[in-house]
């Protein structure tokens, strides 16, 4: 009999969270349960039209309330900012974008205080034409929404076009696209329609910041990217770093990407430097976090591709238009990564993807979980099944025929591709749903498959300190958002040190005192975190042997960590790690180790070499009844490739988490707009997300496709688990109904009347 040795004793293993009772207990404490003396209470005046010139703003009634202490306009914050394009004042200056932006803020003694303040306030618009359609915005003569775009700095892979809606525009070229058409036997062409949607984060929009006498300004805020958001910050008030001070609550309640970047951090700031140096808090209501925060990008998408009778696909060309609505924030990294995938994950040697990122007058689209690829995804997949159907072929054949595999090339990119697990994520997704099994009328099964990039370069550092006891704290920039990083990294620690887990604390961030981590986006903080952190753990461990050498009469190569003890390895001699320290520094001591990743890959932020690709497959089983329209979800198998779990069951709560997310996008959840830009549905009542009754069984399946250079061979996960969820709806629908969808959502309503038009 053979029997395997588990080769860790932390990683891998399926641990409780250790921030579990905090998070059970109600305990946690998030942004809104800060509490600072002397707080003012921020509220906001927004725009009630899409499009229209500031002509006059009357701030005297608002000025002369008793307990208001602070109200402030765009030219008293004359800056501007933004991540790809600096193109967002900090509140509006000469004319409004959207229904919803900031024109003006109160701070005042009492949030009552401070909306009466805002009713006072008067402000004359002269009307704009607006457009709110992408497609229509990119077309001659269109109303522009930034005449002045072409003075924007921006990052130097977005190229704007100066006098037009477009923000950005990107193209990959691989091969010749046009001599595959001419060589396949069959080429198939298809527009799909993606909806806007929101984050729906439970935790709403939060800000607190002070400016003290010296000018310097602290913001305690729930955001992803804590040393980000002082660069951008920094860059929009042009003051060095030294002069700004973020802090992250120590957990978030939920980001999905929308916790990024500069939202209510800047009207906070603007109102903190006119308040005397007390703090200023601003708290959006459930409607503002709707209409003034961040979207999900509506996309159109057009996909071409020719294949050969046995269905091997010679080439793919795709355009894909985002509206990012009145500000670019994310959107051209959005839309670049939405391109980067815009062809699927297979071997296709020739091709085209063009990318458009637009300006309208709707309210500003963002980072979502999945970064632009439910968008492409969606139009590419759904598009494999109908060519499935053409040629006669199972649409698992048809994926498996052209999947990537180790050593492919990237279709867009062009480089190398290792670690890729993707074929065995479609082979057991398949197994688990029963691909093959006959299935009764009105049922059917759908399947879809993803690649993602993650962001590259970019890079993490951490530090690990071993105090006089033996008690470890990990201190990093990496923020909790909900996933279980802090779980993640005491893991990768205890592995590395021989520390118990519950010895083992992680900080919050604080970019006066964590060190630099580039963001917890892009699935990235376990791989690049994870490496930092494990570098610096080792180098604590060095540090801890070489003490311990001394003292046990033998080379540090011959020691070994565990259970916070070091010993000999294969002898009994050992010593705590306490008694370690105290050997040499009697009077006690931290020991410091220090740790920093940063991938040797050639090229700038968004325009390199992905150092690692996630992958994964989602199959679905469902009912739709014929006569309403109503979707009945049996079944989802999700298999990812997570390179190695270092906490399986964390990886497992991603996947259930992400699909269940998915399930929304493709079956009820969109953003409706009346004909003047106002957002008819901001709120849970009228905006319906999943809730328990509407998850069905979610099977996950761990792929362990191992990263060289990944921490214990680990990668990422959490926003693939959204990815491919929607299309496999849509591919099973058709498999049940033979209806194809084109357009998400799927909803009752929308089902109903395609199977009535059927009918007739």
């Amino acid at each position: 009999m053979t029997v395997t040795v588990e080769k860790y004793s932390t990683v891998g293993k399926s641990i409780h969270r250790i921030d579990a009772l905090e998070k059970v207990t109600g305990r946690a404490t998030y942004g809104d349960d800060m509490r600072f003396p002397d707080l003012l209470h921020g509220k906001v005046l927004r725009s009630p039209h899409a499009h229209a010139k500031i002509t006059r703003i009357d701030l005297s009634e608002a000025r002369d309330l008793p307990g208001v202490k602070a109200v402030v306009v765009g030219k008293d914050a004359p800056f501007r900012g933004g991540e790809a394009i600096r193109d967002q004042p900090f509140l509006a200056v000469d004319k409004v974008r959207y229904v919803g932006e900031a024109v003006a803020a109160v701070a005042a003694e009492t949030e009552e205080i401070a909306e009466r303040a805002i009713e006072l306030i008067k402000v004359e618009y002269e009307l704009l034409p607006a457009v709110f359609d992408a497609v229509e915005a990119i077309q001659s003569g269109a109303p522009l929404i930034h005449e002045e775009l072409h003075t924007y700095p921006h990052m130097p892979i977005v190229k704007p076009v100066p006098n037009t809606n477009i923000c950005a525009k990107f193209e990959f070229i691989q091969g010749d696209v046009e001599k595959g058409f001419r060589q396949a036997d069959y080429v198939f062409e298809e527009t799909f329609t993606f909806p806007s949607g929101h984050h729906c984060q439970i935790e709403p929009f939060m800000a607190i910041a002070q400016a003290d006498i010296n000018g310097r300004i602290t913001i305690w805020v729930p955001n992803d990217a804590p040393h980000r958001l002082r660069k951008d910050l920094a860059d929009a008030i042009g003051v060095p770093f030294e002069r700004l001070r973020v802090i992250t609550p120590p957990y978030m309640g939920g980001g999905f990407g929308g916790k990024g970047g500069l939202k209510v951090e800047m009207i906070c700031i603007a109102l903190a430097m006119h308040t005397d140096y007390r703090p200023v808090k601003i708290l959006l209501t459930r409607e503002e976090t709707f209409t003034s925060s961040l979207m999900k990008h509506n996309a159109v998408v057009t996909v071409k591709t020719g294949v050969k009778k046995d269905g091997t696909i010679l080439a793919s060309q795709s355009k894909l238009i985002y509206n990012t609505g009145a500000y670019a924030e994310k959107g051209p990294t959005v839309t670049l990564h939405g391109c980067e995938s815009g062809v699927g994950p297979y071997k296709v040697p020739n091709v085209r993807v063009e990318g458009y990122t637009v300006y309208t007058n709707r309210p500003i689209a963002g980072a979502l979980r999945g970064y632009g690829l439910p968008q492409s995804s969606f139009a590419h997949e759904s598009l494999i099944d109908m060519i499935a159907a053409k040629l006669g072929m199972d649409p698992l054949e048809l994926r498996l025929k052209n999947a990537l595999e180790e050593g492919s090339i990237n279709p867009t990119r062009g480089d190398i591709l290792s670690s890729v697990g993707l074929k065995e994520c479609l082979l057991k997704a398949a197994k688990e749903i029963e691909w093959d099994k006959p299935r009764p009328p009105n049922r059917g099964v759908g399947i879809a498959c993803e690649y993602k990039a993650t962001k590259t370069p970019s890079g993490s550092a951490a530090f690990v300190k071993v105090e006089q006891d033996g008690s470890v704290g990990v201190i990093t920039s990496a923020v909790e958002v909900g996933q279980g990083i802090k779980t993640i990294l005491a893991q990768i620690t205890s592995e590395e040190l021989g520390v118990p887990v519950e010895r083992i604390t992680v900080t919050s961030p604080d970019t006066d005192y964590t060190p630099f981590d580039a963001s917890t986006t892009a699935s990235r903080a376990t791989f690049h975190m994870g490496n930092a952190v494990r570098f610096a753990a080792r180098d604590a461990r060095e540090q801890i042997f070489e003490l311990a050498s001394t003292v046990l009469g033998v080379s540090p190569n011959d020691l070994e960590a565990a259970n916070g003890e070091v010993r000999i390895k294969g002898g009994a001699k050992k010593m705590t790690i306490a008694e370690v320290i105290k050997s040499k520094y009697k009077a006690g001591l931290t020991i410091l180790g220090r740790g920093s990743y940063y991938p040797e890959i050639q090229g700038t932020m968004f325009s390199a070499r992905s150092i690692f690709y996630m992958y994964g497959v989602q199959a679905v089983e469902l009912e739709v009844d014929p006569e309403t329209g109503k979707i009945k979800m049996i079944k989802v198998v999700a298999a990812h490739d997570v390179g190695k779990a270092i906490n399986p069951m964390a990886c497992e709560g991603q996947i259930e988490g992400g699909v269940v997310m998915g399930i929304g996008t493709a079956t009820f959840e969109e953003v409706k707009f009346d004909e003047k830009g106002t957002m008819l549905n901001p709120n849970f009542r009228d905006y319906r997300i999943p809730t328990a009754s509407d998850a069905p069984e979610v099977i996950p399946i761990i792929v362990e496709a191992t990263h060289d250079e990944g921490p214990f061979g680990a990668k990422g996960i959490g926003e693939m688990t959204l990815v491919c969820t929607p299309t496999a709806i849509a591919n099973a629908v058709y498999n049940a109904t033979r209806i194809r969808l084109k357009e998400l959502p799927v909803t009752q309503e929308r089902l109903f009347n395609l199977l009535k038009e059927r009918k007739t």
